[in-house]
C-alpha cells in the first residue's frame, strides 16, 4: 500500500476508529479475508526482517524471504511492490495516522495540536514507529548498512512530507498554490524526524532505552513548542469555505 492508498484508506475509515494514534492492532472491525491477508503481509514482513537482520539487505533475495514465509515470490510482491518496502512496512501506517490526525481532529483542535497529540501519545505508547529498546539498534544498523534502505527512506519522507502538505491545506482552507501548507509540512516532518534521530544515535551509542525514551519524548515536546512558534497559520481554526 503505498502513502496514497493510505491516505484514501484513512479517508474512508476503514477498520479504524476514531482517534489519531488508534493504529487497531488485532484487526477489529476487519472481515475474515482482510485478517487473513494481514496475517500473511505480517509473516511475509517478519520472515524478511528476520533474514535481513541476519545477513543484511542486499545479501537477501525476495525468492528467499517468499521461501521463509512459505508463499511464492509474485505474493510478496502483491503485498510489498518493492523489496525495501519488505523491511520499512510500517510507513503505510504512518502515513495513515498522520491523515487521521488532522482530519479526525476534535471540535476546536487545531492541526498542529493533533499532530502534536498524535506524535507524543506515540511516544507514550511504545508504539513500534517510535519506540526504543529490544530490536531498535538490529533495524537501525540494518538501515545504515544499506545504502538501498536509505535511499528508500529518504523518498519515505518526502512521500509523507507530500501528504501532510495536503492534509494541511485542506484544514486550513489555504488556496491552490499558498506555500504555507508545504513548508508547514516541511517542517514538521523535519522536526519529527530530528527527535526520532537523536534517539536512534543515543541508543545505538548505548545509552539505556528508558533513558533514551524520556529524553525523546521532552524533545517531540521542545519541537512542537518551537513549530507552533514558526507555524501560526496551524494553530489557528479552520478557515471558512
Amino acid at each position: 500500500m503505498s502513502a496514497k492508498e493510505a491516505a484514501d484508506r484513512a479517508g474512508a475509515g476503514v477498520g479504524r476508529e476514531s482517534g489519531a494514534a488508534d493504529v487497531d492492532p488485532e484487526g477489529a472491525g476487519l472481515t475474515l479475508r482482510e485478517r487473513k491477508k494481514r496475517r500473511t503481509r505480517q509473516r511475509i514482513s517478519g520472515e524478511a526482517t528476520r533474514l535481513f537482520i541476519e545477513r543484511g539487505f542486499e545479501q537477501v533475495t525476495v525468492a528467499e524471504v517468499a521461501r521463509a514465509a512459505e508463499v511464492s515470490a509474485m505474493t510478496v510482491f502483491n503485498y510489498f511492490p518493492r523489496k525495501e518496502d519488505l523491511f520499512l512496512d510500517r510507513v503505510p501506517e504512518a502515513a495513515e495516522m498522520l491523515v487521521r490526525a488532522v482530519r479526525d481532529r476534535g471540535p476546536g483542535e487545531v492541526p498542529l495540536a493533533a499532530l502534536r497529540r498524535l506524535a507524543t501519545g506515540l511516544v507514550a505508547s511504545g508504539h513500534p514507529l517510535t519506540k526504543v529498546g529490544e530490536g531498535f539498534g538490529n533495524f537501525w544498523r540494518t538501515v545504515l548498512d544499506s545504502p538501498a534502505l536509505r535511499a528508500r527512506g529518504r523518498e519515505v519522507l518526502e512521500e509523507l512530507e507530500e501528504l501532510l502538505a495536503a492534509e494541511l491545506g485542506r484544514a486550513t482552507g489555504a488556496a491552490p498554490g499558498d506555500p504555507e501548507p508545504r513548508l508547514a509540512a516541511a517542517l514538521i516532518v523535519a522536526g519529527w524526524r530530528a527527535a526520532y534521530a537523536t534517539a536512534a544515535r543515543r541508543q545505538l551509542d548505548g545509552d539505556p532505552a528508558e533513558v533514551v525514551a524520556v529524553e525523546q519524548a521532552a524533545v517531540l515536546e521542545r519541537t512542537f513548542d518551537a513549530l507552533e512558534r514558526a507555524l501560526p497559520v496551524l494553530g489557528r481554526e479552520r478557515r471558512p469555505g
